[in-house]
């Protein structure tokens, strides 16, 4: 019970600092249109599935889109919040279930891997079947196309943009997400797990499961890169 709590407690942490980390976002003119920005939310979000669980990296990514919602009200009509969720959970729920088979160096870069190709996959879609339709009410659709094709000049449609403008986009994005989540993930992940084994140090009878939870700490992070 008291483990299911902690976890809660680490869902809610994680989805809300996701949340704040939305909220500020990069334009990369050379690969998508300004109206696409960079963020690098999902970095908490995929510390977390890798600690917790792919169920946790969902639940996540929900909190992270409410959080959002309270300090930045929607300007989409939920459109871009529920677009956001599906392929956020597109890279983070492979990931962690990919990663809870392997909990190995090469298992986290596997993971990761098919994660932003995923991510890249289905935010193409997603963009080409909801979004570009959807934002095409506000703006002219050629519009948008042509600040596509100023980027690519491949850009001649939907699809076209979708491919050649949303798909790096997302590529990228993944790799940074990656990158940032290998550099950080050991240490917050040591930091979560040595806390609750000194918490349950103090409870009485719980030597008989500290051997388990100490080597499941040492599996998925060296314990000396905390000391």
């Amino acid at each position: 019970m008291k483990m299911k709590t902690k976890q809660v407690v680490l869902m809610g942490m994680f989805g809300a600092l996701a949340a704040v980390l939305m909220l500020f976002e990069v334009p990369l003119p050379f690969i998508a249109p300004s109206f696409y920005g960079l963020d690098i939310s999902e970095v908490p979000v995929l510390v977390g599935t890798f600690a917790m669980g792919p169920v946790a990296g969902a639940v996540m990514e929900g909190v992270k889109i409410l959080v959002k919602l309270l300090l930045k009200p929607t300007s989409t009509g939920f459109v871009g919040e529920f677009a956001n969720i599906v392929i956020g959970c597109s890279m983070v729920v492979p990931a962690g279930m990919i990663y809870r088979l392997r909990k190995t160096k090469k298992g986290a870069i596997e993971a990761m891997a098919v994660g932003t190709i995923l991510m890249a996959t289905v935010g193409a879609m997603i963009n080409a079947l909801v979004m570009i339709p959807f934002y095409s009410r506000f703006m002219p659709l050629d519009n948008i196309l042509e600040a596509g094709a100023a980027i690519n000049p491949a850009v001649s449609s939907v699809w076209g943009l979708a491919i050649f403008c949303v798909a790096p986009f997302n590529l990228l994005k993944g790799v940074i997400v990656s990158l940032l989540t290998a550099l950080v993930y050991k240490r917050i992940s040591c930091m979560i797990w040595l806390r609750f084994l000194r918490y349950l140090e103090t409870l009485p009878g719980s030597r008989s499961c500290m051997c388990c939870l100490r080597q499941r700490c040492a599996c998925v992070i060296s314990l000396r890169c905390c000391v």
